[in-house]
């Protein structure tokens, strides 16, 4: 069985990011099937190392074409010496976030590694030139030079897709046409096929206001936008179902009666998702040819560097990865399968 390769940007240096890492890592069972590459610096890991007083032993490199199965690979990007302010927002915890994720994508993009885990970044310190970006989502889906990806929230049977992803709710109404709608119900009914290898999809898409609408009292964009577009992908043959009411869905567990649940805005689906995950879910862009996933939380900086964060979310994000790219190979093998057309006997 090939070692999946897997690209792992450290996030803000002063947030959890570096502590998730190395308590996932520490178990060396982990690297049977993976090898993982780290873009960061041995200086940092070293201090966190001691922070948090735990053994990680890690193989320095300069290329990740260097990178030896069955090790820990850190990709030493910087000497400089920096100053580390456990649980601070400041310039340079978003200036060396953004040199880890930079470097990782451009190894991502030339195939260098087969797929990229994102420790929490600060989506503020972060903003300098290069990054322009409301998130990780944005960023990538320019990378990979596509027009839209899916934020997808992923915790077992669990899928929660948005279709505005980081926009100001005052905006949410009207970035919300049934064009955007019917492509991220496409985008949702693909990636459970080809990602998670589920046969026939069945949707649910929620409404955007109370009730979802409560038949035209509580708000027009569910007959006029969000009923139009779930018909629109039916006529596409996606199964595709809604709107509902999201308090309603969550509330009652009907959610559990399909394979993954769009919401219209951030909240919307994160909210429930977060309270029903339980601080182990995913986030995994969907829609784009890279594999992409990453803890879902953020920096954490209350308890940055002092040993208690949790790296279940990040642990189960390494995991997903891993599975979707096989998944996705998978699919490719048997779509080349099913293109071989058997010759004729002769008689």
């Amino acid at each position: 069985m090939k070692s999946i390769k897997v690209g792992i940007s450290i996030g803000d240096i002063n947030g959890v990011g570096i502590e998730i890492i190395i308590k996932t890592l520490e178990d060396t069972r982990i690297l049977s099937n993976i090898t993982p590459v780290i873009y960061g610096c041995t200086r940092v890991f070293s201090y966190y190392k001691k922070a948090i007083n735990l053994p990680f032993n890690f193989q320095k490199i300069a290329d990740a074409d260097a990178a030896k199965n069955g090790k820990i690979n850190l990709l030493n990007l910087w000497k400089e010496e920096i100053k580390i302010s456990a649980g601070e927002s400041n310039e340079i915890g978003g200036s060396y976030a953004f040199k880890s994720l930079e470097a990782a994508t451009q190894d991502l993009g030339t195939g260098k590694i087969d797929v990229l885990i994102t420790a929490p970044i600060n989506k503020k310190n972060i903003q300098r030139e290069g990054f322009e970006f409301p998130g990780h989502t944005e960023y990538l889906t320019k990378l990979s030079n596509e027009e839209d990806a899916l934020m997808f929230m992923i915790k077992d049977h669990l899928r929660v897709g948005i279709a505005t992803n980081h926009i100001p709710v005052e905006q949410i109404s009207k970035a919300l046409t049934k064009e955007v709608i019917v492509k991220k119900i496409s985008m949702m009914n693909a990636s459970l096929k080809k990602d998670f290898g589920i046969i026939k999809p069945r949707i649910a898409v929620l409404g955007l206001n109370p009730h979802a609408g409560e038949n035209g009292m509580l708000g027009s964009e569910e007959s006029e936008v969000i009923t139009p577009a779930i018909e629109q992908a039916n006529r596409e043959e996606i199964l595709a179902f809604g709107p509902y009411p999201s308090d309603g869905l969550f509330g009652s567990g009907q959610f559990l009666k399909f394979d993954a649940v769009l919401a219209m805005y951030h909240d919307q689906g994160l909210t429930p998702f977060k309270a029903l995950a339980g601080g182990t879910g995913v986030n995994f862009t969907a829609g784009l040819p890279i594999v992409r996933t990453s803890p879902d939380h953020g920096t954490a900086y209350d308890i940055a560097g002092k040993g208690i964060a949790s790296p279940d979310s990040f642990r189960n994000a390494l995991y997903l990865a891993v599975d979707i790219y096989n998944n996705r190979n998978a699919n490719k093998e048997m779509n080349a399968n099913s293109l071989v057309i058997p010759r004729r006997r002769e008689r």
